[in-house]
């Protein structure tokens, strides 16, 4: 194997390098100039995240453990914006004295779990698939529990390494009977000798009951309220949108690539899993008090509509998946942006402390309609295309009734996020939030999420005209 084949793994290389850069600057910055490290990794993230548009050579690497595609690139493509709006966003919290020593962590600890989803997505190989997960777990639940003086911080690192503990061991167990079964763990060669009998049908269950926890599907996702309450504002808004969607397109490559012997089975689990998964987000999202608790079950909702796009089981489902990641981030990020800034002036989280904001924030407030209006999938920001082309994927394998039940509940998406749009614009406050003005930084990324949600609205028509070329839609 030449050195020019290791340029495959591009963006794992260039993650890897970044964090080595950061680890030499906390080396060699001085004690009192530490803060400067916050503005050099977005610099040298936003460096890589505009390289991994550059194209690349694709292929395989160590004997097929490891693929590179025109599609593996994109989707890392897509969860570097993400990481990189969250670099921006978390700009402003990292300026606090309690977070002035641990800012070169915060960012190598965020690599390194990219670098992990990174690994999952080009993954051939079972056990390379596993590594990622593991990779990108750990630092994670670091990061949860990164604010150490506060109890519900250090409560929401442990949960979710208990859950995820509980979750790779059930995978584990999974992928030990496909090995059984098959006696390899290439994707490839599983895919060929998998030939649907009880035992494989009870590994696959398994599986995804291993990956419905990483993406907080129903009924594994009783961890995600909790731990997204007690992390970091800055970390659930990346355990929302890059690590679920990092799991959601490892999944689909997954069972388009490895499972489509038995694509009818897991066509009937997605159809039961999707439909708790909206309904029940939904309802107690309805419930809570709390915006990230909030937007925890709101996440919970939003992977009942991509389960959507999985249960086509075709191109275009995945087109449709890819995009409404693509969506979401911009959409979630926008909402979690502008928590986030209210919770750094203020210290605030709660829908009622949000009454009467546009009275003294009124841009913070039209920011936060638009990524809600987004999520709920209103017309004509990009939030409803991402739901129309989920549904019509399904639509067009006859899962009627699922999107009939899919509109409904995005019916009482609309209800529950209007209650936000409801406190800024209408709800009276003698004692509103007060009028400040965010730092530039958190102005920049709020910037770039509305951009996002406008642009890749109106792209979509484009993305539209290009799917029913392709595959006759």
């Amino acid at each position: 194997m030449s050195l020019g084949t290791f340029f495959i793994m591009r963006h794992e290389l260039l993650l890897i390098t970044a964090a080595l850069l950061v680890l030499i600057a906390e080396i060699f910055v001085d004690a009192g100039k530490k803060r400067s490290i916050s503005l050099f990794s977005v610099i040298i993230f936003g460096v890589i995240t505009l390289a991994g548009f550059i194209p690349s050579p694709t292929g395989t690497v160590f004997g097929g453990m490891y693929i590179s595609s025109g599609t593996t690139l994109l989707m890392k493509n897509i969860l570097n914006i993400g990481v990189f709006l969250v670099f921006i966003q978390s700009l402003t919290w990292l300026k606090k004295e309690e977070n002035s020593e641990k800012i070169s962590e915060y960012f190598i600890l965020l690599i390194f779990t990219l670098t992990g989803m990174n690994f999952m997505i080009s993954a051939g190989h079972f056990l390379m698939f596993y590594i990622g997960i593991e990779l990108a777990t750990i630092p994670i639940a670091a990061l949860a529990a990164f604010d150490r003086y506060r109890n519900k911080s250090a409560e929401a690192g442990i949960k979710l390494i208990f859950s995820s503990a509980l979750s790779s061991g059930i995978l584990l167990y999974g992928l030990s009977m496909i090995y059984g079964t098959t006696g390899t763990l290439y994707f490839s060669e599983v895919a060929k000798l998998f030939v649907n009998n009880n035992l494989q049908i009870l590994a696959f269950i398994f599986f995804f009951a291993g990956m419905a926890f990483k993406i907080s599907i129903v009924p594994f996702h009783l961890w995600t309220a909790d731990v997204y309450e007690g992390s970091p504002i800055n970390i659930t808004s990346y355990l929302s949108v890059i690590s679920k969607g990092a799991a959601v397109f490892v999944l689909i490559i997954i069972l388009y690539t490895v499972f489509p012997v038995i694509m009818g089975t897991w066509q009937k689990t997605i159809y039961v899993t999707a439909i708790l998964t909206m309904t029940i987000g939904n309802l107690f999202a309805i419930r809570q008090q709390n915006l990230k608790r909030f937007l925890a079950f709101s996440s919970i909702s939003q992977a009942g509509y991509i389960l959507l796009g999985f249960i086509g089981g075709n191109q275009l489902g995945m087109a449709s998946v890819i995009y409404y990641i693509l969506v979401y981030i911009f959409s979630n990020l926008g909402a979690f942006g502008v928590v986030t800034a209210i919770s750094n002036a203020t210290g605030k989280e709660n829908m009622d402390d949000y009454n009467g904001l546009y009275q003294t924030n009124p841009k913070l407030s039209l920011i936060m309609m638009l990524a809600l209006f987004s999520l709920a999938g209103i017309p004509p920001v990009a939030g409803f295309f991402g739901k129309f082309f989920l549904f019509t994927a399904a639509a067009q394998k006859g899962f009627y009734l699922l999107v009939l039940i899919a509109v409904l509940n995005t019916i009482i998406s609309l209800f529950y996020y209007l209650l936000v749009v409801k406190a800024m614009f209408i709800n009276k406050n003698e004692n509103p939030i007060e009028k400040f003005r965010s730092d530039f930084p958190t102005r920049f990324a709020l910037g770039l999420c509305v951009a996002g949600i406008v642009i890749t609205g109106f792209a979509s028509i484009i993305f539209e005209a290009i799917k029913n070329l392709s595959f006759g839609v």
